[in-house]
């Protein structure tokens, strides 16, 4: 579909709950072990003959320069194209390690951490999965009442039958017109006349779910989630799923050695897991003790587009692929989850989508962590914004928590910047710094 036509707002309700994108100019995580996974996920075939890329980082720092939003004109399956360039050239002087330009500069940090408390969800919507009568030919479909009081237009109930005439739009701003009438015993929303079409236009099923929204300008708008049912391969597409992936892995290779911008596409209802992780949130769980037997709790989707919280207990910390990611992050804890009702829960997950139960680490910093002497009203603090920015995603860090020079409270002698730069030139991998002892 044309960029131009897509509405953020339908986009994102399409992509689901749990989904933001993080702003444009702001610092994110890439981590190519879960681009690949959405490659084997969306090709339904597992990685067969990958090679190694040993120069490629399990993850890289980098400013995402441009998002666009997309849905296939076939399927209506949203997805985005993000444009990422790794930050942060490290020069090795004698032992110290150092950043050749302000790569971490105040604009992108805050935008990370900004982009965490700005949901582009939209208030008005409501989702239901299509039963076999709603997809029948001759039916209609069945809205609860309290969705279509909450998103048509008022009916006029001195008709008889109350009825109207509504059109929503999709995602490549094609117009839909649906009769809304309340009738039948006991009486009930229903659209009518222009549903079979759309459920035939748009190869409709029972499973799949239809979400009607009401945006910021009061359009209504529908979009589509189809059920994870098997699609059949890719018989008649000439690149095969390895092709893929190692076209990812090369890419993204190349981008790492030359600091050169990359471009990649990110399906979030087919990825298992988001692999472009705002810079902040990814901070933010660093710092998180974890250990075995640790208590945590994990947000999903639910049906008709709820959330949930899931409990859990971490149940082992080791690399999920040792051999082609070592030391790697992603996915790095297996876990088990309290529910046998659970149904489908991972076994691993990585430690920036959990919310640990326990106190974290350094919640009543000790004393020797705190500012010595009070900060004068009125002096010029440089990066008091950014510092501030971070204790609010970060508050257990306490005052004393400096961006550039001051040492970090939880590595002391390092300020975060060092110890960026460190990560991100795998020189202090996490694995080994105490927060993700080996097993």
């Amino acid at each position: 579909g044309d960029r131009k036509s897509i509405n953020s707002e339908l986009w994102h309700a399409c992509a689901g709950p749990l989904v933001s994108l993080p702003p444009i100019g702001s610092l994110v995580v890439y981590f190519p072990q879960g681009h690949s996974e959405q490659v084997a996920a969306s090709m339904q075939k597992e990685t067969d003959f990958i090679p190694s890329y040993p120069n490629l980082p399990s993850k890289l720092i980098c400013v995402l320069h441009n998002v666009t939003l997309h849905a296939d004109p076939e399927t209506d399956e949203v997805y985005a194209q993000m444009t990422l360039q790794p930050v942060n050239k490290v020069v090795k002087d004698g032992k110290n390690l150092y950043s050749t330009s302000a790569q971490y500069d105040k604009e992108a940090l805050l935008a990370s951490d900004m982009g965490l408390k700005h949901s582009r969800q939209p208030a008005e919507f409501f989702c239901k999965t299509l039963t076999a009568s709603d997809t029948s030919t001759h039916g209609g479909f069945s809205v609860p009442r309290r969705a279509a009081e909450k998103i048509f237009p008022p009916l006029d109930f001195s008709m008889q039958p109350p009825a109207q005439e509504l059109v929503a739009r999709d995602l490549h701003e094609n117009a839909w017109t649906f009769r809304h009438i309340y009738r039948g015993q006991p009486k009930r929303h229903l659209l009518t006349t222009g549903w079979s079409v759309f459920v035939s236009t748009k190869r409709l099923f029972a499973g799949d779910s239809v979400l009607f929204i009401r945006d910021a300008k009061s359009q209504l708008l529908l979009g589509l989630r189809r059920a994870n049912r098997q699609q059949p391969a890719l018989s008649s597409s000439v690149i095969s799923s390895d092709s893929m992936h190692i076209g990812i892995l090369a890419a993204a290779a190349h981008a790492a050695a030359n600091f050169s911008p990359f471009t990649i596409f990110y399906n979030p209802r087919a990825s298992p897991s988001e692999f472009v992780v705002p810079l902040a949130k990814y901070y933010k769980a660093m710092y998180t003790q974890v250990s075995l037997g640790m208590r945590f709790r994990m947000m999903f989707e639910t049906e008709e587009s709820g959330v949930r919280r899931y409990m859990g207990t971490v149940t082992g910390i080791s690399d999920l692929d040792p051999v082609r990611w070592k030391n790697s992050q992603w996915r790095n804890l297996q876990v088990g989850w309290d529910e046998s009702t659970a149904g489908e829960r991972p076994r691993r997950v990585s430690i920036w989508e959990i919310e640990p139960v326990v106190s974290p680490f350094f919640i009543c910093p000790p004393p020797f962590f705190r500012p010595r002497f009070p900060k004068q009203p009125g002096m010029p603090d440089d990066d008091s914004e950014v510092e501030n920015a971070f204790k609010r995603a970060m508050p257990w860090l306490g005052d004393d928590f400096g961006m550039r020079g001051t040492p970090s409270s939880i590595f002391p002698g390092l300020s975060l910047v060092q110890w960026m730069n460190m990560q991100q030139s795998n020189q202090f991998p996490a694995a080994q710094s105490g927060f993700f002892p080996s097993t």
